[in-house]
């Protein structure tokens, strides 16, 4: 996508690369991380986040999607813990904001490692301010697990690497380190996807998959941004690795009550004229009865 100046950005696009950083993983290939890898991800620009995206009428017309092979709490995070690695405030209940119940529901410890406090959402805004907002977004998280019915003992344990928003590709050592100190030969790990369109996510992903190689722990991915950029039957995604996970009525309600937690990317911001992040045609992308996993 490049470098998108704020003002003139659309919301996604501004939350994305109006933050004056190189698009993508990619940018950072010559970092000894991302070297040994080799091309650990395409090219970005062919993910960019920019406009309302596809619509979500058409994935629901699209029948791969009904065709997914369906998959359970339990063979998703079939052994020991589930570490949930949320690039920002929001991607945890977005993302995965049924399973986590499903999780609690059949006992298994979960662990959020929150990257970064998403304090970059808002450039140049007089009321969502970095300092703001990173009093308020884990605040956010916080107030989303209570939603979700994960109060006190069953809730998740939530640890902050406190990594620049917007920045994680340039501190993908300290990450995948910290993964590698976190991460046991039983955990599952439940990342955004290495290719998801947000170069945070896509940090996430390609830090979090080299450290569950390492330690031996099974990776899976979670789509968030890819509903925006790609199309039904998208060949640029893995669907030979995808499967959904149902939710039922209630779970399905209170993941869509906890996103409405999340206030500070649900509105717009009058001191910038900033749309809000998460609109509600986004927001329709991710608030079906099923969460669709890459395993």
């Amino acid at each position: 996508m490049g470098i998108v100046s704020a003002p003139q950005a659309h919301p996604q696009a501004r939350h994305a690369a109006g933050h004056g950083l190189a698009y993508g993983v990619a940018a950072q290939a010559d970092r000894p991380l991302v070297r040994n890898v080799g091309a650990a991800v395409s090219d970005a620009s062919q993910r960019q986040i920019a406009g309302r995206g596809t619509p979500d009428a058409d994935w629901q017309a699209w029948p791969g999607l009904a065709a997914l092979p369906p998959v359970t709490a339990a063979e998703l995070a079939p052994r020991g813990r589930a570490i949930i690695v949320a690039p920002h405030p929001d991607d945890e209940v977005l993302a995965c904001g049924g399973l986590l119940q499903l999780l609690h529901a059949q006992g298994t410890r979960t662990v959020l490692l929150a990257v970064t406090d998403g304090t970059a959402s808002h450039p140049g805004s007089d009321l969502l301010t970095p300092a703001a907002l990173a009093r308020l977004r884990p605040q956010e998280t916080i107030a989303a697990m209570q939603t979700l019915g994960l109060n006190h003992s069953t809730a998740p344990q939530i640890m902050r690497a406190r990594l620049p928003d917007g920045q994680v590709s340039t501190h993908l050592d300290q990450l995948h380190t910290l993964l590698l100190q976190l991460l046991r030969p039983d955990d599952t790990v439940f990342v955004t996807w290495r290719q998801d369109g947000h170069p945070d996510h896509e940090a996430c992903g390609l830090a979090a998959a080299l450290a569950a190689r390492t330690c031996r722990a099974r990776l899976v991915e979670m789509p968030v941004w890819s509903w925006h950029w790609a199309a039904p039957g998208d060949p640029r995604l893995p669907w030979q690795r995808a499967c959904r996970l149902p939710l039922d009525d209630d779970t399905l309600r209170r993941k869509q009550q906890a996103v409405q937690c999340f206030q500070t990317q649900l509105h717009d911001d009058p001191t910038t004229g900033h749309t809000a992040i998460l609109p509600p045609h986004v927001l329709a992308r991710l608030l079906h009865p099923y969460e669709i996993y890459f395993t």
